[in-house]
């Protein structure tokens, strides 16, 4: 049996399947990922210097600038063959995905319910006291970027988690709860290199999850997985619900 129906099998049989993507599903969109390299204006910058608390404090200009050229490029992408598959699982088993993309592809494909570790770009917050800051408020503020309505020392920033932030402690408690839950875990397009949610898989596992990986390049997780597919999302899923009555 190769790579794809033998997955296929495997989520067929699963009670409740975690989902885990990283960036590489949101670049075959064409969204570039931290590690690759800045264009235009921004070739000169590393993502991992603007992408600070430090970073905001020091310049909040430059990052507020730098976040809404990342947010144009997110509202130019279209979500992929892989978004769309995802959707589909989650009609045939019980779901839950998590991501570590800030992007809203997952959303736009049809997603519901997922789980962002990283925030969100397409929300903005008071940088004082983490309040969402609404887009129509902020259409009508100047300044780069606007101070916030919601503490007199705050400014508007987006609504992502930093280098050196915490994650949301409620988005990442009902991680951990899905990983502990699940029968079967898939990671799509992840680095692996970013914790804790690089951390989901061996959570899964330590509970009797089945793991699969599906990604053209090899990462840390593969050597610990139970299949790996190496192939880009928008081929591998569709592929793998193509084969879902033949498993």
């Amino acid at each position: 049996m190769d790579a794809i129906h033998a997955l296929a099998a495997q989520l067929r049989r699963a009670r409740h399947i975690l989902v885990l993507t990283g960036a590489g599903i949101s670049a075959e969109s064409g969204i570039a990922t931290f590690r690759d390299a800045q264009s235009g204006l921004w070739a000169r910058f590393r993502p991992e210097d603007l992408a600070t608390p430090e970073a905001f404090r020091r310049d909040p200009g430059l990052v507020w600038r730098w976040y809404a050229w990342r947010r144009e490029q997110v509202a130019a992408a279209q979500p992929n063959a892989a978004h769309r598959a995802l959707v589909e699982l989650a009609q045939r088993r019980t779901t839950t995905l998590v991501t570590q993309n800030v992007d809203d592809l997952h959303q736009r494909a049809g997603s519901t319910g997922a789980i962002c570790l990283h925030g969100s770009i397409m929300r903005t917050v008071c940088s004082v006291t983490k309040l969402e800051i609404a887009a129509g408020w902020l259409a009508a503020q100047t300044g780069e970027p606007p101070r916030s309505p919601h503490h007199a020392d705050g400014l508007a920033r987006p609504g992502v988690v930093w280098f050196g932030e915490n994650l949301p402690a409620d988005a990442l408690e009902r991680a951990n709860a899905a990983a502990k839950d699940c029968d079967a875990v898939l990671a799509i397009g992840t680095s692996a290199l970013v914790y804790p949610a690089a951390g989901l898989p061996a959570l899964a596992q330590r509970h009797g999850a089945w793991f699969a990986e599906i990604n053209p390049q090899p990462t840390p997780l593969t050597p610990t997985a139970d299949l790996v597919v190496a192939q880009a999302a928008g081929l591998a899923l569709p592929a793998v619900l193509a084969a879902w009555e033949d498993a």
